[in-house]
């Protein structure tokens, strides 16, 4: 599995974790389960191999630093979205977001080029073309807003 495959699955445990309220703990243990994890197999090919334990332990730690920091996470997400509140996004939208904001945030190993674009191909998967366009700008402004602290 490569790291673009184990980024989709977190995303998805990010928007489990929303919509179930449930810990990242949680999310792991109940997704990773062989039973439930073989049961996917069949819905997509994404599932056709499990995370070893170098992508395993990347989804972990990034669904663990999302619900570590999500605050400051959706504090930034906020100031970029151009007055548009949380809730008025989709929760796909939101997720793919919070995994990139946190990458580009607390996971120093992550290029913040490989956050923004693999979270505009999640937004595409996931939600519109419309939608990664607006991760994008989300991304975007963030990304020059740092570059221009001192």
């Amino acid at each position: 599995m490569n790291r673009t495959t184990a980024r989709q699955i977190a995303v998805q445990l990010v928007f489990s974790m929303e919509v179930n309220r449930i810990s990242a703990e949680e999310a792991v243990q109940m997704f990773f389960d062989e039973d439930h994890y073989a049961s996917l197999q069949s819905e997509d090919a994404v599932y056709d191999e499990m995370p070893d334990s170098a992508q395993l332990a990347y989804i972990s730690s990034l669904l663990r630093l999302v619900e570590e920091h999500r605050t400051e996470i959706d504090e930034l997400i906020s100031h970029y979205s151009d007055s548009w509140k949380l809730e008025r996004m989709t929760k796909s939208t939101l997720a793919v977001l919070r995994c990139a904001v946190c990458e580009i945030s607390y996971m120093d190993d992550i290029p913040n080029s490989a956050a923004v674009n693999e979270a505009v191909e999640l937004g595409k998967k996931f939600d519109s073309p419309k939608a990664a366009a607006y991760i994008n700008g989300i991304l975007g402004s963030l990304l020059r807003e740092r570059q221009n602290q001192p």
